[in-house]
């Protein structure tokens, strides 16, 4: 099974509408019981929360829903993941300073999958959630095609169950 957590500040934006379109990417190619897929904040200042409603509105117009309480990142977290993809740069200091600079081989901006890399701006700022969404999904669509490629032996678990 290869883990993913998808990180952002707190939680509630980015980060859940990246758990929730990989999610459904994998899915839609049976893959669901090869991966564990969540999602997590840098800050603690959400915790507890639900997604944000328009962040949630921006999901249901392309087809996907789902149930979502935020949670903090922690060191134990990103130690047992094979893959922790954060939303920008930021995202990416604070997790390298949460563990000490370990597991940098395993944490990646999400949109480094892409032909264009870039950080997913934050809508909580910009206000943009359908340009987050559209950016969330060519990441997610470039990390899975990598992942299909990178372990292409251990996907087939789902079709032998």
């Amino acid at each position: 099974m290869i883990s993913v957590i998808f990180v952002c500040l707190g939680n509630i934006c980015r980060s859940p509408m990246a758990e929730f379109v990989f999610k459904k990417m994998v899915d839609e190619r049976s893959l669901s019981l090869s991966f564990d897929i969540t999602s997590r904040g840098t800050s603690d200042e959400e915790e507890g929360n639900g997604i944000y409603p328009p962040a949630a509105r921006t999901l249901r117009t392309h087809g996907i829903e789902g149930r979502h309480v935020s949670r903090q990142l922690t060191k134990k977290e990103v130690l047992n993941a094979d893959y922790v993809l954060v939303m920008d740069s930021g995202n990416l200091f604070d997790v390298l300073r949460l563990t000490g600079g370990q597991c940098s081989e395993k944490v990646f901006k999400l949109c480094s999958f892409t032909s264009h890399p870039r950080d997913v701006a934050d809508p909580w700022y910009t206000r943009d959630f359908e340009k987050a969404y559209s950016d969330i999904r060519d990441g997610c669509e470039g990390f899975l095609n990598y992942v299909l490629s990178a372990h292409s032996d251990m996907l087939g678990y789902d079709s032998r169950h």
